[in-house]
């Protein structure tokens, strides 16, 4: 698949490539990044050209993670964001905010743009949120972006080699006021 752009009034949402090398390699020194995503840690800057010249084209080409910088308008990037396939009709987000951009909304804006876009064009119906316990911040911006937190996942996400409990949610077409590509069948109260 191509890559796609996406833009709101705010932010463009577009693949990363060579050019964007120097500022993700910049904005992924922050401490908080590395200890709450699974990038490496140190991130040295081989890790950002393999990231931005092999492991974005590579996802988009053959469809299995689909990144996006998410820049302003003047061409800063103010974070990340992938949608990773996990199984049929269902994806996986995963984002990270700049340390200067964070608490303006971006990156929920991001979340909510590409939900739309993978519930409207690539047949998804579930995007799931997980993140280590612990991360209010990615919490705060699934929850703003509607996702609803279905529980804790043991041992269910593995950082910097160690085993972790997770947070999880979803976010369903119908919360966007979107048709699911399946129907589907809610189980009733018990």
């Amino acid at each position: 698949m191509e890559p796609v752009t996406l833009a709101t009034d705010r932010i463009v949402l577009r693949a990363v490539g060579p050019q964007d090398t120097d500022a993700v390699y910049a904005a992924a020194q922050d401490p908080d990044i590395q200890r709450w995503t699974t990038i490496p840690s140190p991130y040295l800057p081989e890790h950002a050209r393999g990231f931005t010249e092999q492991t974005v084209p590579e996802g988009w080409a053959d469809a299995s993670m689909f990144t996006f910088g998410v820049f302003l308008p003047g061409g800063e990037l103010a974070g990340m964001l992938a949608l990773t396939m996990r199984s049929l009709g269902m994806a996986e987000v995963g984002y990270w905010a700049s340390k200067e951009h964070r608490g303006h909304g971006y990156i929920t804006e991001a979340t909510v743009t590409a939900a739309r876009w993978a519930f409207t064009r690539l047949s998804v119906d579930r995007v799931e949120w997980r993140a280590e316990v612990g991360n209010h911040a990615s919490r705060a911006v699934a929850e703003r972006a509607g996702f609803t937190i279905e529980g804790t996942l043991r041992s269910a996400l593995i950082n910097k080699d160690t085993r972790r409990d997770c947070w999880v949610g979803s976010l369903l077409p119908s919360d966007l006021t979107l048709p699911p590509t399946t129907p589907y069948l809610p189980a009733r109260g018990s």
